[in-house]
């Protein structure tokens, strides 16, 4: 009797479910937490398993840190900007990535390849404009700056950053040079002297949504703008287009706090949204582009139009330099600030 009891007790706790091993995933939310959940979370769930713990943040580098530092890792997995995975990985925050595990690193953009970091996705600061309101539409920085041409105002994000560059481009400097440039007192004054052009006629906007409602209401005739805010609009079917010529790329990256007691797994999901049909999946749900370039083959064309990454958009395309920015950045936006108070 005693003997059937116990084996009774085995099988009954045999039938319990098993706890799934869970990881605790940290992106921005929105449109993009959205589509990293349908492209990346729930099929890795399903084949694997495991209940991934989503937590939505704005960047906040300082509470990876304190995690770190004080060897209480809650978050095994984390979204970061280009700035951050290069801070991060100098200050020690980051796990090394073991490339063999996520992939042939010739299959990828060059810039998705880091010590600390795998790029997730492809992301650009672009000009827009409705298609409804301007039937001679704008094809270069130079035109955005034409305001004969194409009366009304302007807007951009209020900032040194990207606007200094778009305003050499618009002056005439090849892409390539754009950098070189700037990195020059007289490139700089180059480029304060061009937006002292048109600042009669900009509005400045300083959240991404913005752009998209001044154009929508307009407000303005063309705008600087996220490309991925112009792709919601228009899935909303809001008339708005993108000029992708001379538009600012920059990626965001998966980042693995040091300390994780789960980095194994952390490296199992990264290598997961790395793969071909997830990042395929993922530009379908937003356009943003793929960072593995096999994934484009998987695209109809209609998809890859919308993408910073096709060839078509990003042949005049500018990388967004991490290291520039991180050496003369502060210079620069207190220049700026006291120009925009003139």
């Amino acid at each position: 009797m005693k003997t059937k009891t116990i084996v009774a007790a085995v099988l009954a706790l045999g039938a319990l479910p098993v706890l799934a091993q869970s990881l605790t995933v940290v992106n921005f939310g929105g449109a993009n937490g959205a589509a990293q959940r349908k492209a990346f979370t729930e099929p890795f769930e399903k084949s694997n398993g495991v209940k991934v713990v989503p937590v939505e943040y704005n960047g906040e580098q300082a509470k990876v840190k304190a995690m770190v530092e004080a060897r209480k890792v809650t978050w095994d997995l984390v979204e970061v900007e280009s700035p951050d995975v290069n801070r991060g990985c100098d200050e020690g925050l980051f796990e090394k990535i073991d490339w063999a595990q996520v992939g042939n690193k010739a299959d990828f953009q060059p810039a998705a390849v880091h010590e600390c970091g795998v790029g997730i996705f492809v992301w650009s600061t672009v000009l827009a404009y409705d298609g409804d309101k301007l039937k001679n539409p704008p094809k270069s920085w130079a035109d955005f700056w034409d305001v004969k041409k194409t009366p009304g105002k302007r807007a951009l994000r209020k900032g040194a950053r990207y606007n200094l560059e778009f305003a050499l481009l618009a002056d005439g400097v090849a892409p390539a040079d754009v950098y070189k440039v700037l990195a020059t007192p007289a490139g700089a004054d180059r480029a304060f002297k061009k937006m002292t052009e048109l600042r009669p006629h900009i509005q400045w906007w300083e959240a991404g949504a913005q752009p998209p409602q001044f154009l929508v209401a307009g407000d303005v005739v063309m705008s600087t703008a996220y490309n991925g805010r112009i792709d919601a609009a228009q899935r909303e079917g809001k008339p708005l287009k993108i000029s992708w010529s001379g538009g600012i790329y920059d990626l965001d990256y998966w980042a693995i706090p040091k300390g994780t007691p789960n980095k194994a797994l952390a490296m199992k999901y990264i290598a997961f949204a790395s793969s071909v049909d997830a990042q395929a999946e993922y530009a379908r749900n937003i356009s943003y582009g793929p960072t593995n370039n096999k994934a484009l083959a998987k695209l109809d064309p209609k998809v890859l139009a919308q993408l910073p990454t096709s060839p078509a958009n990003a042949k005049d395309a500018l990388r967004f330099d991490v290291q520039f920015w991180a050496d003369q950045g502060e210079a620069l936006e207190k220049r700026f600030a006291a120009w925009a108070a003139q």
